[in-house]
């Protein structure tokens, strides 16, 4: 273990930490811990802990390079939020440790956990609170999509540019008898390392990152009637890299997601946006959480266009986050809520009727997460959850 001081070009303002606090630990696998070095409000450089001893320069060009890309062109801009719930409830620092104990939770390897109930029960629950919000105002066809989902579809959307840190292939060996004899005789009883690619040939799939790219895949060419507002919504497991930022089951690798895609005109998608954000905040409400909604931004990572894409993302306010704490000073966002605009109907040629692309929006729930922070605020006891809790998942 190394402790490595490096210097930014320049100084960075002290409201831009939180941006480079979410992409050091992609800058290299040697990096396992950092604290940023803060003067005079402005962030001066960042002291790295590292395995082995990895090249100082290196480093030093690695952590510029993120720091002077992604970063150094944002625009600073107070948070803005659009909701605040009127609770106040002090989240328990200790819930994963119980969890643990108690054997309702067990890490299975990197960002992932196998989970039991009390859990399962939850989630079973919050997915259907969610549905049932949606029924209010929207009839949605529900989809179930397969686990793999096409490189070129991902590709198509955009996320390689986007998104490349979270990225996360499925291959398989060559269909070829050599290449099975050749991999027995090296792994059959040893095990796997890096040197095993050279045996594999097909990247086709990857595991997807979130539902909304199977449904446009799905729609992908096709025309859709102009007389309403179409709506998808599925449930399924995603899939991101989280480096070192995966802790407890706040940033898993491996996690399920609740999605709902509006297509239709600007005005539609934007409305429907609004009425089910809305009817969100009032369910949370309802439960008695502490949370609050506010303007986000996407991680975009190593682009030419970073700043520029993070700072509309902001000006434009095309993503909400609803955020509930965890503990006494972090909160996780457990839903997103976004207008894509023409993205998506112009990359998949999905038409509107005789109007043109699509406009579309999704909203999204991380379920592990949702479940998590309503633990962390009520606690693994059931007799100490809200009324409705108990009774919709029967503890």
């Amino acid at each position: 273990m190394t402790h490595t001081h490096i210097d930014l070009h320049t100084p960075l303002p002290e409201a831009l930490a939180p941006e480079v606090e979410r992409r050091l630990f992609f800058v290299s696998p040697d990096i396992t811990g950092f604290e940023l070095v803060r003067a005079e409000g402005e962030i001066r450089g960042v002291a790295l802990v590292t395995n082995g001893s990895p090249a100082r320069d290196v480093l030093t060009e690695k952590v510029n390079f993120v720091v002077d890309n992604d970063v150094r062109k944002q625009w600073v801009t107070p948070p803005k939020a659009i909701w605040t719930s009127p609770h106040q409830r002090s989240a328990q620092e200790d819930v994963f440790e119980q969890l643990v104990a108690a054997g309702a939770v067990s890490e299975t390897g990197e960002g992932q956990v196998a989970m039991g109930d009390p859990l399962l029960s939850l989630l079973a629950y919050f997915d259907t609170a969610v549905r049932e919000i949606l029924a209010q105002d929207f009839t949605a066809l529900e989809q179930r999509y397969p686990t793999l989902i096409s490189t070129t579809a991902l590709q198509t959307s955009g996320y390689f540019k986007a998104f490349p840190q979270h990225l996360m292939f499925v291959s398989r060996l060559r269909n070829d008898i050599d290449v099975y004899r050749a991999f027995q005789a090296t792994y059959a009883d040893s095990g796997i390392d890096a040197g095993v690619l050279e045996h594999c040939d097909n990247v086709d799939y990857c595991l997807p990152p979130t539902m909304c790219y199977h449904t446009f895949h799905q729609y992908k060419g096709r025309t859709l009637t102009s007389d309403r507002l179409h709506v998808v919504t599925a449930r399924g497991k995603s899939f991101r890299f989280e480096a070192a930022y995966s802790a407890t089951m706040e940033r898993l690798w491996d996690f399920t997601i609740r999605e709902i895609v509006f297509m239709g005109t600007r005005e539609e998608v934007l409305g429907a946006r609004e009425r089910f954000m809305r009817n969100m905040f009032a369910y949370v409400e309802s439960l008695g959480l502490s949370g609050f909604c506010a303007v986000g931004n996407d991680p975009f990572f190593c682009g030419t266009d970073t700043s520029g894409r993070i700072w509309s993302q902001r000006l434009l306010e095309l993503k909400y986050e609803l955020h509930l704490p965890v503990a006494a000073d972090r909160t996780i966002a457990v839903g997103s809520f976004n207008f894509h605009d023409d993205l998506f109907g112009e990359a998949f040629g999905i038409a509107h009727g005789s109007g043109g692309v699509i406009r579309s929006g999704c909203v999204g729930f991380g379920l592990e997460r949702l479940v998590y922070a309503f633990l962390c605020q009520y606690g693994v006891a059931p007799e100490a959850w809200p009324t409705p809790v108990r009774a919709g998942t029967g503890l």
